[in-house]
């Protein structure tokens, strides 16, 4: 593992493996380079590319300075497109597209390409009310020092039936889940306040952007990427059939290969 220091101060650790143009890989919520889809994904992109893993802070070997806000975060990708020689591609997933995107937006020519998997923009009024919901629920939760409980209702954000959360409780993951808890606060900012499709920010994606989803999904998450790419100047979009929000990493790779290639 290897490290570098953010404008603030905090360690973020990574790793990297293979040769060739670099490829950032932003982890969505509770994952990092022990713990996700990554981990499976990257030596499929290593052929091709240098790959680079990394903790967002607060989980795995990566430091956490507070307070928080979503411009540290795109600071952490930014000193990590320095380390690699002062551009890359990034691929964000799930709410990691949602930081990947912002990181875009903001860092102009540093990311030459990005390349997202299903942020989940909802603008469904009643998502909307959901969110605000869960996003109480989970700051009173980390308050009150229960990580738990904030595990908890993230589960049920994504559609856990809730009589069914005390038995996951008992997993061997469970305490891992609970260590990193508290960066679920992060991924939520990263969303947004009302969790809409953000097309200001979209509009600002200037570099080759590539939006996905998949064909097995929730339909709003279609209609989400639909919207984000149609907002980006050299956006497009593409379905990957039969795939859900847990997209297989040998089903990406080809599709991430041939738009970094």
């Amino acid at each position: 593992m290897s490290t570098v220091t953010s404008k603030d101060g905090t360690t973020i650790g990574y790793e990297t493996m293979g040769a060739g143009a670099p490829v950032i890989l932003v982890d969505g919520a509770f994952c990092y380079r022990q713990f996700g889809p990554m981990g499976a994904l990257a030596p499929l992109l290593a052929d091709q590319f240098t790959v680079i893993m990394y903790d967002r802070r607060g989980r795995g070997q990566s430091g956490d300075t507070l307070p928080y806000a979503v411009e540290r975060e795109i600071e952490d990708i930014e000193v990590l497109i320095d380390a690699a020689g002062g551009s890359a591609y990034v691929y964000g997933i799930s709410s990691g597209a949602a930081l990947a995107m912002e990181a875009a937006a903001q860092l102009g020519g540093k990311i030459e390409k990005l390349a997202m998997y299903e942020a989940p923009y909802n603008a469904d009024p009643g998502a909307r009310e959901q969110w605000e919901t869960y996003r109480q629920q989970l700051g009173q939760a980390l308050a009150a020092g229960q990580p738990g409980d904030a595990v908890g209702h993230f589960m049920v954000l994504v559609g856990t039936p809730p009589d069914q959360v005390g038995g996951m409780r008992q997993m061997p993951m469970w305490p891992m889940l609970e260590a990193v808890a508290p960066t679920l606060v992060y991924d939520a900012a990263a969303l947004g306040d009302d969790r809409t499709v953000p097309l200001t920010t979209a509009a600002r994606v200037q570099v080759p952007a590539l939006v996905m989803s998949g064909g097995a999904g929730f339909p709003f998450m279609e209609a989400s990427a639909r919207a984000i790419s149609e907002a980006m100047p050299n956006g497009q979009f593409r379905s990957l059939p039969g795939q859900t929000h847990d997209v297989a990493p040998d089903a990406v790779a080809p599709v991430l290969i041939e738009f970094f290639s």
